[in-house]
């Protein structure tokens, strides 16, 4: 049996918060129940699965900023965080969830790999968790903005909140939102 390495990521379409992408390879005889797209787990579930997926595999988590996606693009952080994912875990095929592998060499892509197959789910839901619980943190700093009900996207009430308030350090001033261009002059 060949090693894989599932990658996935989180955060790739909010206005706000960080990327978050996630490697991980099970270890040998590694069974673990209830894997799926992390969208279709509870929140409650995920985080029951992060507590077992965390021990029972060889994982890395790059974190990507707010400011360093403004500064870089989101095409060039993707790349630098598969890079060093591919970097820390070694596996005989590394498989990203999705349709593009951002120019990395050697990564497969499937379209609805993190329903498929459990070590894409298993990153899947390292990234989401990982996301989540850092959006989460950020709402007690800006908690007029709501963090925590949409996670960041670019939902009425948040767009509202940035009408209402602007942005704060953790807005992606680089993502274009057409419900914002009027408001700031962009």
């Amino acid at each position: 049996m060949k090693r894989l390495c599932g990658i996935d990521e989180a955060g790739r379409g909010p206005i706000a918060g960080d990327l978050v992408v996630a490697g991980c390879i099970f270890y040998e005889h590694t069974k673990i129940n209830g894997l799926n797209d992390s969208k279709k787990i509870s929140e409650k579930r995920r985080s029951e699965l992060f507590d077992e997926i965390e021990p029972n595999t060889q994982n890395h988590i790059v974190v990507i900023s707010p400011a360093e996606l403004d500064a870089k693009g989101i095409s060039k952080c993707m790349y630098d965080a598969l890079l060093e994912i591919k970097s820390r875990l070694s596996a005989q095929e590394y498989l990203f969830d999705g349709n593009t592998t951002f120019g990395v060499e050697g990564l497969e892509t499937m379209v609805k790999a993190d329903g498929k197959i459990a070590e894409v789910s298993a990153a899947s839901i390292l990234a989401k968790v990982t996301h989540d619980s850092n959006i989460i943190k950020d709402a007690k700093l800006y908690p007029e903005y709501g963090f925590e009900k949409h996670k960041g996207y670019g939902t009425a009430h948040h767009i509202e909140m940035i009408k209402k308030y602007g942005y704060c350090p953790i807005h992606r001033r680089s993502f274009k939102v057409k419900a914002l261009e009027s408001s700031f002059g962009v």
